[in-house]
């Protein structure tokens, strides 16, 4: 059985291939069409996954999609009955159903000439979610948590995952949702771009939770677990905000109304400096986050107790939340996929519907490169194709075959404080660079994050850079002993080792950490190895091989990428190029 899963018509498009319960391709749109987060039907992404797979459309028996328009159809009846929205608010939505084209049509006109023959089947958005943690985790029975913004009429399920099975024990539904109070406080403290919540993560540990009153009167816990909003700080429920969804980025207008801020004081003006309040209120705001999500799943562990948990959603983003969670609860182990977001819910439409179908569980997502490959050839013709750029920006150019060689070059150059652009084997699935598509750096020298956001990044200082970490050394380094493959938790660093390591040491003794398997990851694993013999420290700088742009998927993008920057070397595969010092 061939099922391409999809998340399409929605931010973070993406596709996947699942042949007979293994998943054999994953990856983003927004890495082929170079636009962060972009939205629409994932054309590209689905062309490269049937290429890796050596497929074509013919051969696809199922498309599942992340979202089933018929979902909670008597909610929605009764919403808009008991509550009387905005009526363009609910034109405009059945407008934008009404115009969309389906599945069936964007196949065809993106693939002409290929026929397909399956069936397109919708998959619940949140069920989508629960399944892309769950169905590829290590555990036969978990908890299982989604928290969003929205995805039909839904914010948040839960329930028990046991085999193949998934039962859904309870749901927030529209207009409450902690991803929308998140969110709106990203757009009140001046970040106003699709996906910038992960700033006001980082700003958090700047401040304290001292307007933690104020968010609680905008949150409000349940005796049952879960949550309501009041609804008087915000626009999305009674208003038409705007949304774009299509064919680029996404955008989203303004949640929140006049009442937060007349409750918080005026938004900030994103051109004038933060100040000590904005990140007092960051604090704040993660703090009612995590207050409510533990809130949660302790209610939660209460009916199931059981020893793991997976979390997916675009809150399972968080990952300071995740990593407090085997602290601040009962559960003893943590499962959060690498792409928790709406770009995993193609792995979960594809995973949920292979399990429906009577599929046995079997296959494990223990690492995240289900993305592009290119071999020694298109790399050697992309370096003689650029040989008089590479030479005009004085590099110098070696194959080196000697994968140890090559390793220890590497770390020799991370060791002497340069920034090392590191492009090797398969694409990651998710939005963070794992060793794949990665600049590293020396973890040692309090002045790399300056070094990196000079030379490439150019990004907000409050913003850390996270450490890849040899996972047999985990334990001495960190208070944390489990394997984390996926960049998807933050754990505190332990006290006496945040000296040597102050560039991925956040304000607040933090890091969140990557654990490097020699088993997923071999080569990734040498150089940290190598970096070790030399430094006496198992781990490196680990930030995403882009400058303000998705992550790189080509060899091509990451030659322009260092050619273009202050980058001191690049590895291709086996090609170690170095700019000449000056």
């Amino acid at each position: 059985m061939i099922i391409l899963g999809l998340n399409a018509f929605h931010g973070d498009a993406s596709a996947a291939l699942v042949r007979d319960g293994v998943l054999i391709a994953a990856a983003e749109e927004e890495r082929f069409r170079r636009i962060k987060h972009w939205a629409g039907f994932p054309d590209q992404a689905i062309a490269y996954c049937l290429e890796e797979a050596g497929l074509t459309l013919a051969d696809i028996d199922y498309v599942a999609v992340n979202s089933d328009s018929r979902a909670h159809r008597w909610a929605k009846a009764l919403y808009v009955l008991g509550s009387r929205p905005d009526p363009r608010l609910i034109l405009d939505r059945l407008k934008n159903r009404k115009a969309r084209k389906g599945v069936p049509e964007h196949l065809a006109e993106a693939f002409p000439g290929a026929a397909f023959k399956g069936q397109v089947v919708p998959v619940e958005h949140h069920m989508s979610h629960l399944s892309s943690a769950f169905h590829v985790s290590p555990f036969e029975e978990a908890a299982v948590v989604s928290v969003d913004g929205f995805g039909d009429f839904s914010s948040a399920a839960w329930g028990l995952g046991k085999g193949g099975k998934i039962e859904v024990d309870g749901r927030v539904l529209f207009p409450h949702s902690l991803g929308a109070f998140y969110q709106a406080i990203t757009q009140y403290l001046g970040f106003p771009h699709y996906g910038d919540e992960y700033k006001v993560m980082g700003l958090a540990p700047y401040g304290q939770p001292t307007r933690l009153d104020e968010m609680r009167k905008i949150v409000r816990l349940q005796d049952d677990g879960s949550f309501r909003l009041d609804l008087t700080y915000f626009r999305h429920h009674r208003e038409k905000i705007d949304y774009t969804w299509t064919g680029g980025s996404p955008e989203v207008g303004d949640l929140f109304s006049p009442a937060l801020e007349a409750l918080l004081g005026p938004r900030r003006d994103p051109a004038v400096p933060l100040t000590q309040g904005d990140k007092d209120l960051a604090r704040s705001a993660q703090a009612m986050y995590e207050e409510a999500f533990f809130h949660l799943l302790g209610a939660m562990h209460k009916r199931h107790p059981v020893d793991a948990i997976c979390i997916a959603g675009g809150c399972g983003n968080n990952s300071v939340a995740n990593g407090k969670v085997r602290r601040l609860t009962p559960y003893k182990h943590v499962y959060v996929q690498s792409a928790a977001g709406d770009a995993g819910g193609a792995v979960g439409a594809a995973f949920a519907l292979w399990h429906d179908k009577g599929g046995k569980r079997g296959f494990v997502m223990d690492h995240a490169y289900w993305g592009p490959s290119f071999g020694p050839e298109p790399i050697a013709g992309l370096v003689a194709e650029k040989k008089q750029d590479l030479k005009a920006a004085g590099c110098t150019v070696k194959v080196m075959t000697d994968e140890d060689a090559l390793c220890a070059r590497t770390a020799k150059a991370a060791s002497d404080g340069l920034v090392v652009g590191w492009f090797q084997g398969r694409m990651e699935w998710g939005p963070r660079a794992l060793g794949a598509r990665s600049i590293v750096g020396d973890p040692r020298r309090a002045d790399m994050k300056d070094i990196l956001n000079a030379k490439i990044k150019r990004r907000e200082s409050f913003r850390p850079f996270a450490p890849s970490v040899l996972e047999e050394s985990v334990i001495d380094w960190f208070e944390e002993e489990d394997a984390v493959p996926f960049m998807m938790q933050v754990f505190q660093i332990r006290e006496e080792r945040r000296p040597q390591i102050p560039a991925v040491t956040h304000v607040d003794g933090s890091g969140r950490l990557q654990t490097v398997s020699a088993k997923t990851n071999p080569r990734y694993h040498k150089l940290i190895s190598a970096f070790r013999d030399i430094t006496g420290v198992p781990m490196v700088l680990n930030t995403s091989f882009n400058e303000n742009e998705p992550v790189v998927c080509t060899p091509a993008q990451a030659l322009d990428c260092f050619l273009r920057t202050k980058m001191d070397v690049l590895v291709l595969g086996d090609t170690f190029i170095e700019r000449k010092a000056g």
